[in-house]
Order: structure tokens, then C-alpha cells, then sequence
């Protein structure tokens, strides 16, 4: 998965109270579907969802659940999940009880769970869509899971459940984990169902002996045992059928969760700014569920946030801040602010100070942030080395009131020189459909570059280079700049990720195609027969004991140099424009700065924050020395 979207939504009061309270019947469900719609930008594969509803006497359905992998599968799931409830009159409403209408409505209920389903990897069908299902018929041993996360090591996982004498079908992470949660399930029960056995004080059996057990089950117990030998970023949020439910979140708080409680509901979603928009509430109100714990919602209405496992050193996703989540969280309005203005000293260099002959613009959409504090920065800076001259100049008595005008009216030159036309992230669009999508993704505004100019250009992250090299690069030169200055926001992606951003092949990054390049123009290409001899002499060590020896490839160059041959690979061959093309990347001391809490930054800097990373690494350059195209893991 990459970068998923997880909202649920918990109602703490009968149905007939938000019918009283909010005129709606159906508020739960669309609460829902408000914090799926604004986490859109986390899911443009799928979507699914699933209700459960309390106290369904047996033999009405309690778990239902919808998925689609259609176009805008949000407002098809919700326009299909609303149907049965809108064609509800007054009369209903006051001659039915809440199970009656339950029984009339599939998804009227208590508790909701949702997912956008944003794949890199696997099938882009309705099957693959969250929430996953495990169903049996005692109500408690009922599991729909969905969730946000990457597994290192799903292969191992799924040899495990093999062990245990399971069948599962399906090897996905997805399906993997859901087993494994659904194993320690039954095991919970097995327990439980043992305690109240002969030899107990207290004998039951029947319906009283599941009542009893579903009460007393133990989900962080449950979780820690399932989570064991989990190697991954992840939340995960899942719904029991006897109506318990949890949100869990990774050991280094990886990916990102937030959740919302009042007396009306408690919600959870992977941003912050959709639980504080959608319940109107500041976003103080909104907590961050900790590395390591579980929110845990019972039937009974108890609540808790309990450790499940233990934490690691907190390495929360620096590119979740720079480029995936949407800008209007505050903290990350100002981190991506902060980005640009990390640059302006370096651009400033590359173009001097004279602002008149300089455009500054930005693609794609999630730039315009970075951009902002860029352009924001270059203009202070200059304004200030122009007041110091000035100041100098009246010291001496050498002013003119032309250089007060000059310094008053200084204005860095901003423009919408591009426009993009898709919301499609091309950096992840299915391989075969890049080519063609990446030559028609973005227009530009002619007459906002003038002959002799220089185009200063803001993107958030330069990954493949080939949106730059196959569209961006030929499209800014139809404006006639004397020159392009591509400026990336984040530092030059240089190792595979695999926590939920699923770039695991070393040869699709510019950054590694440029330092390959690089060692061959040094005559130090037999520095990868040396590597590899390295990651091979590893490949048997359990992964706690596995270091990054591909770092000892980019340790000869200088940020400088990766950047003027990454300016080389990405004019194509073909592109009919002989102006000089310049890189900017953001450096690591960069990044630090402006996001001193986030500090997962492995793909810039091959620092894992777990041991399956390492593994992950190690085979990616392997198959890449092999020519082996497959997934890293």
C-alpha cells in the first residue's frame, strides 16, 4: 500500500440521538464518508468500507461491507451505502425501532471503518481494496481490517500461519496480517474458552459461555501476539464483530494517525486537518496516537490507548510531510515553507541577485508551499543585502533616490508559468501508462517568461526523473528561457523505501542512475563488484545483524556533482532547446532543519528504522546487479 487513507468512526449514543440531534439518521455513516472524502488525495485505486451493527438478534446480518475499484469509488460506495437509508420516510422513522431499521438499512450502525486505497503493488481490482474480511459465525470472531502499512518481511509472515497449520489464501500483506490478527483471535477464544471450563469455579457454556468470552476478550493482548515478528510501518484499524474495535500504529510511529473523542463519537483518520475540519473542532483537539499503542473502542463503551508492543526510536515519514499528506495540516503548511526557504541561499547563488531577469514558478500542486517560503526567503535576503548597500551608501554620502526606489519597489518574480491537468501522481502510475500519461500531464502559460530570463522551478521531489526528462524539461523550454533551475524541495532519493512508499527498485531512481554514472566517469565502476561482494557475504544473516553497504557508492560524490548529472540525464535527447538546465536539491542538514521532529529519512539517507529495511536494501541492489526487475519484497 502506499500511503493509504483509514477513517473510522465510532458512534457513542443510540441511532435516535443523532436523528433527534442532527436531523440524520445516517450521521455515523456520513462522517465517514466526510473523512474519506477529505483524505481523497490518499486513495486513487479503490475504496471500501464496513459497518457493524450492535445487538442484531441471530440470524440478521451484523457485518457488512462494500468495495470498489471504480472511477470516483468514494461517491459510489457511499451513493450505493445511503440508498436503502434516503428512501426512509417519516413514517419509518417513527413506526420502526432501531433493529427494524438496522434490518431495512445494509449500512445503518454504530461503527464504521473506510479506506482509500492508494496500491504501487498487486492488482488494482475490487478484491484487492480494503477492508479485508475474516468471517465466522460467532459474532466475536468476525475481523474486517484495513489499513495503511508495508511489511519487510510478508513472505516470513506467511511461512508462520503455514506453520501454525493454516491455509491462507492470498499472500498480500494484507491478507497476510489479517490472518495473523485473526489467528491470535482464535487463540484469545481457545483461552478464554479453557478458563471457563470444568475446572471452573464458574461454568458456562452456550450463548452465555460467547457472551462471557466476547466480554472478556483481550485486544491488545490479541495484538501483541499477532504483532510479534511484524517488520513494517503500519496502521491498522480493525472492527470485531461483537462491536469492539482498534486502531493500532507501528513501534517507530512510521505512518501517521490521529484521532477525535467527544460524548458523540470517537473518529480516527490518517490525517489530522479532516478530523478537525469534518467535527469543526480545533486542531488541539485532534491527538496523535502514539508509536507502539492501540486505541481501543469496546462494545461496553470503555475506551482506551494501551502499548501493545514496544517502541522504537520514533522515526515518523519525512516524504508523508514534504509530498503526501494535504498542505492545510498546519505543522506541515510551515515544515514545507520551511523546505523553501532552506534553498534560497543555494538558488540565490545559482542566479544572483539581480531578481529583475528571474522566474520563479512551481510544479506539481504539492510544491506551491515550498515555493512560497523559497520565493519568500530570496526576496528577504536580497532586500537585505540591498538595505546594507544602501545604508552604506548614505554613510558615505553616495545614495541616490534611485536606489531608494530600487530597494522599495523589489519584488521577486512569481509566476504560474505550468499548469497540470491530472490529479494522477505520475511517480506511481502504473509503469505502462507513464510514458504516454507523463508527455500530456502539464501546460505551460505562455508570455510569463520573457527572452533572457531565468525559470527558477519548485518541485517537491525529483524520484524517477522522468516526468522532468519526458514532459516538465521539453514543456518549460516552449516558454524561451535563457535557462531551467529545477529546485527540489527534498533531498535526492537514494534507497529503496518499503513502509508504505513503494519505491524498491534502485533503478528507477535518478539520484543512483546518476551516481552509477558517476563512478563509471571516475573509473570506479569496480566499486559495485565490491558491493555486491558485500551485500552477498550478508545475504544469510538474520536482518538485525545487516548493515547498508550500498551508501559506500554515493560516499565519493558531493551533493554538487549528483545535481549537475542529474541535470544531464534529464534532458531528453530529442528536446529541441540548447539553454543550460541546472539541479537544486534540498540537503539532509536542510531537511533536518525545517522538520526537526520527523526524522525518518531512509530513503534519503539509507538509514532504516527497522531491521527488515536493511534486508530490503540489500536485495534491491542485488537484483539490480542482476538485472532482476522484481519487487524488493
Amino acid at each position: 500500500m502506499h500511503e493509504c487513507g483509514l477513517a473510522l468512526v465510532r458512534l457513542r449514543r443510540p441511532l435516535d440521538h443523532y436523528r433527534r440531534t442532527h436531523d440524520d439518521l445516517a450521521w455515523g455513516l456520513r462522517r465517514l464518508y466526510l473523512l474519506m472524502e477529505k483524505q481523497h488525495n490518499r486513495g486513487q485505486d479503490g475504496a471500501g468500507i464496513a459497518v457493524v451493527k450492535f445487538d442484531m438478534p441471530p440470524g440478521d446480518g451484523f457485518l457488512e461491507r462494500e468495495r470498489s475499484a471504480k472511477r470516483n469509488p468514494v461517491e459510489r460506495l457511499f451513493d450505493e451505502a445511503l440508498k436503502d437509508i434516503r428512501a426512509l420516510g417519516e413514517g419509518d422513522l417513527a413506526a420502526l425501532d432501531e433493529i427494524s431499521l438496522k434490518r431495512r438499512c445494509a449500512f445503518l450502525g454504530e461503527l464504521y471503518l473506510g479506506h482509500l486505497r492508494y496500491g504501487t503493488f498487486g492488482g488494482r481490482t475490487t478484491e484487492a481494496c480494503h477492508p479485508f474480511l475474516r468471517r465466522n459465525t460467532v459474532a466475536s470472531r468476525n475481523l474486517a481490517l484495513a489499513g495503511n502499512f508495508n511489511m519487510t518481511n510478508s513472505a516470513a509472515l506467511f511461512e508462520r500461519l503455514v506453520q501454525y497449520g493454516l491455509h491462507p489464501v492470498g499472500d498480500s500483506d494484507t491478507q497476510v496480517v489479517l490472518e495473523r490478527i485473526g489467528y491470535s483471535l482464535d487463540r484469545e477464544h481457545d483461552r478464554l474458552r479453557a478458563s471457563h471450563g470444568p475446572d471452573s469455579f464458574r461454568q458456562l457454556d452456550g450463548k452465555s459461555l460467547a457472551d462471557e468470552i466476547s466480554r472478556e476478550l483481550n485486544i491488545v493482548r490479541i495484538l501483541a501476539k499477532a504483532s510479534e515478528d511484524w517488520d513494517g510501518g503500519y496502521v491498522l484499524g480493525g472492527l470485531l464483530g461483537n462491536g469492539d474495535a482498534f486502531v493500532c500504529r507501528d513501534p517507530a510511529g512510521i505512518r501517521p494517525c490521529f484521532y477525535y473523542m467527544d460524548d458523540e463519537v470517537i473518529a480516527v483518520a490518517s490525517e489530522r486537518p479532516a478530523l478537525s475540519t469534518v467535527f469543526d473542532v480545533p486542531p488541539e483537539r485532534i491527538q496523535a496516537l502514539p508509536p507502539a499503542h492501540a486505541l481501543v473502542m469496546r462494545r461496553d463503551g470503555a475506551v482506551a490507548v494501551e502499548q501493545f508492543t514496544e517502541p522504537r526510536p520514533r522515526r515518523q515519514c519525512t516524504f508523508e510531510r514534504i509530498y503526501f499528506s494535504r498542505g492545510n495540516d498546519r505543522d506541515i503548511y510551515q515544515e514545507r515553507k520551511a523546505l523553501g526557504r532552506q534553498l534560497a541561499p543555494r538558488v540565490l547563488e545559482t542566479v544572483g541577485d539581480d531578481l529583475g531577469k528571474v522566474v520563479f514558478s512551481f510544479i506539481p500542486n504539492t510544491a506551491e508551499l515550498a515555493y512560497l517560503g523559497l520565493t519568500e526567503e530570496v526576496e528577504r535576503l536580497v532586500r537585505e543585502r540591498r538595505a546594507a548597500s544602501l545604508w552604506g551608501a548614505i554613510c558615505t554620502g553616495t545614495a541616490s533616490a534611485r536606489d531608494v526606489h530600487d530597494l522599495a519597489e523589489l519584488r521577486v518574480r512569481r509566476e504560474k508559468s505550468t499548469n497540470k491537468d491530472q490529479r494522477l501522481r505520475t511517480f506511481i502510475t502504473h509503469d505502462k501508462a507513464r510514458r504516454d500519461l507523463v508527455s500530456h500531464i502539464y501546460d505551460i502559460t505562455p508570455g510569463t517568461v520573457e527572452p533572457g530570463d531565468t525559470l527558477v522551478v519548485v518541485d517537491d521531489s525529483i524520484v524517477r526523473g522522468t516526468t522532468l526528462r519526458e514532459s516538465i524539461i521539453t514543456m518549460l523550454a516552449r516558454l524561451h528561457p535563457a535557462r531551467i533551475v529545477i529546485v527540489s524541495s527534498a533531498p535526492p532519493i537514494a534507497y529503496p523505501d518499503c513502509y508504505g512508499i513503494d519505491m524498491s527498485q534502485f533503478g528507477r531512481f535518478i539520484a543512483f542512475e546518476a551516481t552509477i554514472a558517476l563512478l563509471a566517469e571516475h573509473g570506479e565502476s569496480k566499486l559495485l563488484d565490491e558491493v555486491e561482494r558485500r551485500c552477498q557475504d550478508q545475504s544469510h544473516l538474520p536482518t538485525n545483524r545487516m548493515v547498508n553497504h550500498v551508501k559506500a557508492l554515493y560516499e565519493p560524490f558531493s551533493l554538487g556533482q549528483i545535481e549537475r548529472k542529474v541535470a544531464e540525464l534529464v534532458r531528453a535527447k530529442s528536446l529541441n532547446w540548447n539553454g543550460p538546465i541546472e539541479v537544486i536539491y534540498q540537503s539532509i542538514a536542510g531537511l533536518r532543519a525545517a522538520m526537526p521532529e520527523h526524522t525518518g529519512d531512509w530513503y534519503f539517507t539509507g538509514d532504516y528504522p527497522t531491521p527488515g529495511g536493511y534486508q530490503v536494501v540489500n536485495t534491491a541492489f542485488l537484483r539490480w546487479r542482476a538485472k532482476d526487475d522484481r519487487r524488493a519484497y
